[in-house]
């Protein structure tokens, strides 16, 4: 019986099926969201990417009750829906 390891190719292919995993896994942790009953929470920097706008403006928004978050002890969060809705209101054609 031959034991994976038997060439120097062999295991080269084996090393780099195991980095495409890693790279792929490292996409989705950056990329996708989990759910949590079906809505997506971002973090303030998640949001001030989105809107292009400064940490202190998200913190302005948020000192004038412009944009819902959530405070979960030292962690604010804010629904991705929420944004969206705010952004649909304050639309001006």
């Amino acid at each position: 019986m031959k034991q994976i390891g038997d060439s120097n190719q062999e295991m080269l292919a084996l090393l780099e099926v195991v980095v495409g995993i890693k790279n792929e896994l490292l996409h989705i942790r950056e990329h996708f969201q989990p759910l949590l009953k079906g809505e997506i929470y971002l973090s303030g920097g998640q949001v001030c990417a989105m809107l292009h706008i400064s940490k202190r403006t998200l913190q302005q928004y948020r000192d004038d009750g412009l944009i819902p978050y959530i405070k979960f002890e030292r962690k604010i969060l804010f629904r991705e829906s929420d944004i969206i809705k705010v952004l649909e209101q304050n639309y001006k054609r």
